[in-house]
């Protein structure tokens, strides 16, 4: 599929003195997942919520499905899925009832069963809302924002606060959504969740882009083979310097929090097997050291801790 479903450009968005969305960019491709990443306060939120048209831009200009917000609102609102990053649903109606009701707000929709189909809660149909657990609940609301047939889908943190096999249920509604042509927005925390769902990221900090592109091109910027992660005991992290661990063999990078170090590293045989010669040198034992392949968490805790301290 090719074109553009969602196109942002120069968003601004202030509160008073804080300015919480600042010339931001934003593309999403027809068919595709965007997954939308950052801290809280990076203005992640506000963003969709200018996007859904729910926030008016204090400038910048938002097309939707080749619709704009100002002249063709009505239109957009049929052909968009929402899941806000927090939903409270009536709770003395059951799961069926609440479908109804979102179906009537729409002038083409789904079945009801179809909808329960999707999110498979075909079995709790006739069921309060009140007593569906956590992921049930998340996938009604799912169900809720798949009634309208979206070709956009909004979603706004929706696996927060469920267990694994109740995100990996979201994961795979999402999945199957895209495999039939529908075009994703997604915020999430989890950075595994971004790396499987999205085509796309991107990052920012305090309202603009500091990084974009495929998840595996993210990763790749920080040119390393592996990341170590390293807890010394009794204040050992103290007694390493920077400098000592930059000279070792393949070491690029070092970031620190607390009592550990993180290393972001070019070749993992030769940095792990001086940095146990270093550690021994020092007389410094260590509590553990684990490695593993940089993943989207590692470039995100890069990126917006520099820019952090940098500000």
């Amino acid at each position: 599929m090719s074109g553009t479903a969602l196109q942002a450009r120069g968003l601004v968005k202030r509160f008073g003195d804080l300015t919480a969305v600042n010339g931001l960019d934003l593309e999403v491709r027809t068919g595709t997942c965007l997954a939308l990443l950052g801290p809280n306060g990076a203005g992640k939120t506000t963003t969709i919520e200018m996007l859904e048209g729910l926030t008016r831009p204090d400038q910048g200009t938002i097309k939707v499905l080749g619709l704009t917000w100002a002249g063709q609102a009505q239109e957009i609102r049929e052909r968009i899925g929402v899941q806000l990053q927090e939903t409270r649903l009536t709770e003395k109606i059951t799961a069926k009832e609440t479908l109804r009701l979102f179906k009537s707000f729409y002038a083409q929709s789904r079945s009801i069963e179809e909808a329960l189909g999707i999110v498979k809660l075909e079995d709790k149909a006739n069921d309060f809302v009140e007593t569906l657990s956590g992921g049930q609940q998340q996938r009604l609301t799912l169900a809720c924002a798949l009634i309208s047939k979206p070709s956009l889908l909004f979603l706004d943190e929706p696996t927060t606060g469920l267990d694994p096999q109740a995100r990996r249920n979201v994961w795979d509604i999402v999945e199957s959504f895209k495999s039939e042509g529908g075009t994703v927005l997604l915020t999430t925390h989890y950075m595994e969740e971004a790396e499987r769902l999205s085509e796309e990221v991107v990052i920012v900090d305090e309202g603009r882009v500091i990084a974009e592109g495929s998840p595996q091109g993210v990763i790749g910027r920080l040119e390393a083979e592996s990341i170590v992660e390293l807890h010394p005991r009794d204040g050992g992290a103290q007694r390493l310097e920077d400098a000592q661990l930059l000279g070792l063999p393949g070491v690029r990078d070092v970031r620190r929090a607390a009592a550990s170090i993180t290393l972001s590293v070019t070749d993992t045989q030769a940095s792990v097997g001086a940095l146990l010669g270093l550690l021994g040198e020092q007389g410094i034992a260590l509590e553990t050291l684990q490695t593993h392949a940089p993943t989207l968490e590692d470039v995100f805790m890069d990126l917006t801790g520099r820019h952090l301290r940098d500000a």
